[in-house]
């Protein structure tokens, strides 16, 4: 059975990869915090107003119109 030793040695010469691992991961989780804070953003924005899709049907030539209207729910800030 190994000791605990064994499993808490770090090669010195590895230690570098590992920081520069940590550094890019540590970026891409900013990443992600600022991409979800601009969709929030902008669900919230689009939320407030109604919306109309105007399309036309392929097949028969009609147009189509779709409207949404969102409730806003009460943000958390």
């Amino acid at each position: 059975m190994a000791s605990e030793n064994e499993f808490a040695k770090v090669d010195l010469d590895k230690m570098p990869d590992i920081t520069q691992t940590k550094r890019r991961l540590d970026m891409l989780d900013q990443r992600l915090d600022n991409i979800d804070s601009v969709v929030t953003a902008l669900v919230e924005r689009i939320m407030k107003q109604p919306i109309v899709i105007n399309m036309t049907c392929p097949h028969c030539g009609k147009n189509i119109e779709v409207g949404i209207i969102g409730n806003q729910k009460p943000s958390s800030r």
